[in-house]
């Protein structure tokens, strides 16, 4: 991370622009990702350019494929049903460990925060911060429970399903209201607000984070 004031890395611009791209549907799932191609349109050389696509292969968001390069991550149906399941089995052991939640201070600032930053991106139609926001919303729920192994094992969760989470609700945005996704959250602090982790988990399980992806769930 740079400190405050200073520009960003040539690795930094290349990550971001590459995750952008992934999230945003230009690259598709299975799609190559040319290195020369990118090194050209960031005007750069290689080595930064390698740099982030070998940070963004460890997010989840693309994979190496010896001798052929870079690709954007091919996730199959069952394998994002799965993840999901773990993420809403995380969530949910997160809020019966916090709750009854301290009755001392604001055990749901971060949550809130992180709700008021998704809020702002949204109506600045900033998809790629809405979509850091989201995660950041939902690391601060399991983050309630203040168990640090917790957090260390939802984290790589968050990150494999960077790319369904943020189309689920770019999907939702396109065929729904825009700010769908965003009252959707609301709702889940809501319910995190009434103090009650039977009512906490019953939001979760009526979340909708898997309404707009196409798994044929039924």
């Amino acid at each position: 991370m740079n400190g405050a004031g200073l520009p960003p890395s040539l690795v930094e611009v290349a990550t971001r622009q590459v995750r952008a791209e992934v999230l945003s549907g230009v690259f598709e799932p299975g799609e190559r990702i040319g290195e020369e191609a990118l090194c050209a349109r960031l005007g750069t050389s290689r080595a930064p350019v390698r740099e982030a696509l070998r940070l963004l292969a460890q997010e989840g968001l693309i994979e190496h494929v010896p001798r052929r390069g870079f690709r954007v991550a091919v996730w199959s149906k069952t394998d994002i049903l799965q993840l999901f399941e773990l993420r809403r089995v995380l969530e949910r052991h997160a809020i019966d460990s916090a709750f009854p939640l301290p009755a001392d201070g604001d055990p749901l600032r971060e949550v809130r925060a992180a709700l008021d930053r998704m809020r702002a991106a949204d109506a600045a139609e900033d998809l790629i911060e809405r979509d850091n926001a989201h995660r950041r919303f939902h690391a601060a729920i399991v983050a309630l429970a203040g168990n640090r192994q917790l957090n260390l094992a939802y984290e790589p969760i968050l990150l494999k399903l960077q790319l369904p989470m943020a189309r689920n609700l770019r999907t939702e945005a396109r065929i729904s209201q825009r700010r769908s996704g965003v009252r959707r959250h609301a709702e889940l602090l809501e319910a995190l607000e009434c103090g009650d982790a039977a009512v906490a988990s019953d939001a979760l399980l009526r979340h909708g984070e898997l309404a707009y992806l196409d798994l044929d769930i039924g």
